[in-house]
């Protein structure tokens, strides 16, 4: 087993199955040494936990451990397209996506979500860029939606 794994399951989480694409998309591609996600929604055994507007409809915590299982999810993506997440050089950029009532400005923290999760599985590997962007809706009414984008150490085949 990966250490990666081993750290997500010491966590008390594994990875889930990679959500069926609502689009005319891939979850994950890889090009290179780097491999970018499409947003990825906090989807649970396929289906959404919540929805709506964070700050209205759905509370800051909430929307955090929302985008605590997204980020989960993209990690699932990625490990589509990967042979072993061990091979995660760096997480390079995660941009989220807030639903966000209108006078919400705590996007950063939902997004947090994400970041923390990302520095408790990879330590300083999972240090990375980010932009935590207020929408007014998104796709299926998710609360919250994640890109990741990270470098891996092997040579693309």
């Amino acid at each position: 087993m990966s250490k990666t794994l081993d750290r997500i399951a010491e966590l008390g989480l594994s990875l889930p199955a990679v959500a069926t694409p609502a689009g005319v998309y891939v979850p994950a591609l890889r090009t290179g040494n780097y491999v970018c996600t499409s947003g990825q929604l906090p989807v649970v055994d396929g289906k959404l936990p919540a929805t709506g507007h964070i700050g209205t409809d759905v509370d800051l915590e909430t929307g955090y451990d929302l985008a605590r299982t997204a980020g989960l999810n993209a990690l699932a993506a990625i490990a589509g397209v990967i042979d072993d997440l061990d091979t995660i050089v760096r997480v390079v950029k995660v941009t989220g996506f807030v639903n966000s009532a209108d006078d919400f400005t705590q996007q950063p923290a939902v997004i947090n979500g994400v970041s923390e999760l990302y520095g408790e599985i990879f330590g300083d590997r999972g240090q990375h860029t980010r932009s935590a962007v207020g929408v007014n809706t998104l796709p299926l009414g998710t609360p919250v939606e994640v890109e990741v984008i990270v470098e891996v150490s092997e040579v693309a085949a």
